[in-house]
């Protein structure tokens, strides 16, 4: 289970913290979403368009994070595309993920435990690509403002 996360050191358990994100209206979405168990909140901001709620690790810090993603559901996994809006660089989720494997998706009031892993095979990015490109259009265009290779990624069940 990734919460809450335990760490030993050699006279205490120390509990991993929320951090909550530093952007305003990212924050609040988590809040929404989760204090209504996912009856609100569900879609990311005026796009209308369905959202997640990935719960992950930091890479540096050790705390627990939160990010609402775009829903793109392909049979029993999740596509999580590091697009920051077509951005130069990576949002710091992509660094987190890369580092630990281990998330909970939230979709609605379902909670998943579930494995991440980079798409680095050309066949597969291109399939995970196009559905996510489906279920949300602006990906294209985010790429096409960046000269990054914007990461894409796959959380299946653990």
């Amino acid at each position: 289970m990734l919460l809450p996360t335990l760490k030993y050191n050699k006279r205490e358990i120390i509990m991993a913290e929320y951090i909550p994100p530093s952007l305003d209206w990212v924050r609040k979405q988590v809040e929404v979403y989760e204090g209504s168990n996912g009856e609100k909140g569900s879609t990311l901001l005026e796009t209308g368009m369905p959202c997640i709620i990935v719960t992950h690790t930091g890479n540096k810090t050790g705390g627990i994070r939160k990010i609402p993603l775009m829903r793109v559901k392909v049979e029993d996994s999740y596509v999580l595309i590091g697009s920051m809006g077509g951005q130069p660089k990576n949002p710091v989720w992509v660094y987190n993920l890369r580092a630990n494997q281990k998330v909970q998706i939230r979709d609605k009031a379902e909670v998943i435990e579930m494995s991440v892993r980079e798409v680095t095979d050309a066949a597969e990015r291109e399939k995970l690509w196009l559905a996510s490109a489906e279920a949300y259009p602006a990906y294209n265009d985010y790429q096409a403002k960046t000269s990054r290779v914007i990461p894409v990624f796959v959380a299946e069940p653990s």
